[in-house]
């Protein structure tokens, strides 16, 4: 899991796909965290990206190394509120202060379901798969 946050921290933005009906979507997300073992993103409970993942909670998420070696995270997404995580997001990453507070009733935390799968590729065909 740690491999994994560390990864996409040090890409500093990664990329978020989502399907919309028949049609992807993606768009570049910054904010990762691990907490209680779970790979948590964020997002507001206005946005597409919200009500796409709610339809369709199968997602993607993918990142491109200064090292030239990218990451691919997919899996299915649970949402969680609570009070507690969203401190501790806004802790992490005080930047999300101005847009979001605890309780707002808009700040959206995710988290991959165990199952999801994270692969780490090289271009000499490297290889390796974390299970979160």
């Amino acid at each position: 899991m740690e491999t994994v946050v560390k990864f996409l921290k040090d890409a500093k933005t990664f990329y978020l796909a989502t399907i919309d009906g028949d049609q992807p979507r993606v768009r570049p997300l910054s904010f990762v965290m691990s907490h209680k073992g779970r790979l948590y993103m964020a997002t507001s409970n206005t946005k597409d990206m919200y009500r796409q993942m709610s339809h369709n909670p199968k997602i993607e998420i993918s990142a491109f190394g200064a090292d030239g070696k990218w990451i691919r995270v997919v899996g299915k997404v649970v949402f969680d509120n609570s009070a507690e995580t969203q401190a501790k997001a806004l802790d992490v990453a005080p930047q999300l202060k101005p847009m979001y507070s605890v309780g707002d009733g808009k700040f959206t935390l995710f988290y991959f379901e165990p199952g999801a799968t994270a692969t780490i590729y090289g271009f000499d065909g490297s290889r390796k798969e974390i299970k979160l």
